[in-house]
């Protein structure tokens, strides 16, 4: 079997993948990159970026029921074109799949672009479509995909995942979503509010990943009233006619599809990973260092969603930098990681930022509240639903985290997470300028009821104002 050397192999063309070739590119590497199934990132192919674009359908439609109280008159005749809709999902779909190819594979030659499967033999040699690379360094950036119980696989075409959602035609009347995550949350409100018949399922008794009691709390609520929710209890899926009939605990419905959202699975199957010989945990996962993405002390690297440990695309992004940037120079340098910020596109939104609630020592942590029930801004929206909680050190009053369901939670996420890696004190940020009437001012109101509960006070006896030094 031909054999050829390169600087860097990186298995894998999704975010990290590209971003770990940018790197070995800046660095002047030889290198090629190695991509088995579908060529373009999870983002732009089955994530990020189709969902948002159903979401945006599903709430500009979903709008109209809101408008009679606005004095708008005829919004009851307003009907949805399913088919077409979908199809505007799918055009907008290609083209983020077309931009990130042709900014990134399209010129490459076919010796450094390779569209095969990839599989280890030792840590640095790699066998691929009937060659062998010996690489200096190796990324591993191979992606993930839905996880699907091996029974439902039976289903055929009545089952649904990211893969195929997308690609529907035609929306069904009925669908049960299994799994209220990020994920089973958002297309399940997505599809509600484009006129399918949804049922939401999970086994445990939280949705949105919400670890906060009270967020939790108020998110099922405003996501049950919208359509039913049944938690607590795992799901079993069996055929009944041309339907499917989905059973937990004491609920039971038949619907014509079932969209699995259960969670996914890191890409490893064939790769040869026990061939670097190191341990690998139950899902086939080596250990490595987040802060360099070092496999043991192997000239090998791991990003992305494979890991299983961030899977969110600029975290993805940041893994594949640093794995690239360690890879093209032999020399390993630890990064510091940014901090975790998670958005559900959903309405309203649910953020999480920072440490999470159970994470934190309620001896030493404050925490502040705001309901956006009497939020200004919120309330001239229509969207006044939602609570907004902060979470601080007692002591120094420094920013620790927060956790939210509301309007505009994206942006409020943002600003929080921001004001942490910045390390500012609550005292810090009421000092800022809040405008009015803005979505801002709930996180201004959350932030005056986390200061009375802080030790940390401002100086000058202003809590808004600095005293000018003369």
């Amino acid at each position: 079997m031909q054999e050829r050397a390169v600087d860097v192999a990186i298995i894998g063309s999704g975010t990290s993948g590209l971003n770990a070739m940018a790197q070995a590119r800046k660095a002047g590497k030889t290198f090629v990159l190695i991509n088995g199934g579908e060529p373009g990132t999870t983002c732009a192919r089955v994530g990020c970026m189709p969902s948002k674009a159903m979401i945006q359908v599903a709430e500009d439609y979903h709008r109209r029921t809101h408008l009679g109280k606005y004095g708008v008159d005829g919004h009851e005749a307003l009907t949805l074109d399913a088919p077409e809709a979908m199809e505007h999902v799918q055009d907008l779909r290609d083209t983020f799949v077309d931009r990130v190819l042709g900014s990134s594979t399209d010129d490459m030659p076919e010796d450094q672009f390779i569209q095969d499967y990839a599989r280890f033999v030792e840590p640095t040699l790699i066998e691929v479509g009937g060659q062998r690379i010996r690489a200096g360094a190796v990324v591993i950036a191979t992606g993930s995909r839905p996880l699907v119980p091996a029974p439902w696989r039976d289903f055929g075409e009545r089952l649904l995942t990211t893969d195929n959602l997308f690609e529907l035609e035609d929306l069904p009347e009925s669908v049960a979503v299994i799994g209220m995550g990020t994920i089973g949350l958002e297309l399940g409100q997505s599809l509600h509010r484009l006129g399918v018949a949804v049922t939401g399922f999970d086994q445990v008794a939280h949705i949105a990943g919400a670890r906060d009691p009270e967020v939790n709390r108020a998110a099922i609520e405003i996501i049950g009233k919208e359509f039913p929710l049944y938690l607590g209890h795992a799901a079993e899926v069996a055929a009944e006619g041309d339907k499917l009939r989905v059973v937990a605990g004491e609920q039971s419905v038949l619907v014509e599809r079932v969209l699995c959202s259960i969670g996914r699975v890191p890409n490893v199957e064939g790769l040869g990973l026990e061939n670097l010989g190191v341990p690998l945990d139950a899902r086939g996962i080596p250990t490595f260092d987040p802060n360099t993405m070092q496999i043991a002390d192997l000239p090998v690297f791991i990003a992305g969603d494979v890991t299983g440990d961030r899977p969110i695309l600029h975290e993805a992004g940041d893994e594949g930098k640093i794995a690239g940037y360690n890879a093209a120079r032999g020399e390993v340098q630890a990064f510091a990681r940014k901090t975790p910020l998670f958005i559900n596109f959903c309405d309203p939104n649910i953020c999480a930022v920072g440490a999470r609630f159970d994470e934190l020592d309620p001896e030493t942590t404050a925490v502040g509240e705001i309901r956006f029930a009497p939020v200004g801004r919120a309330l001239i929206m229509g969207k006044n639903k939602g609570v907004l909680r902060v979470y601080a050190d007692k002591a120094s009053g420094r920013l620790l985290g927060s956790e939210m369901i509301g309007p505009k939670g994206e942006h409020l996420a943002h600003l929080i997470c921001w004001s942490i890696m910045q390390g500012m004190r609550v005292g810090d940020l009421l000092r800022m300028p809040f405008y009015h009437p803005v979505i801002e001012e709930a996180l201004q109101a959350a932030l005056y009821d986390l200061y009375k509960k802080v030790d940390a006070e401002n100086d000058g006896g202003i809590t808004e104002l600095a005293p000018l030094a003369r």
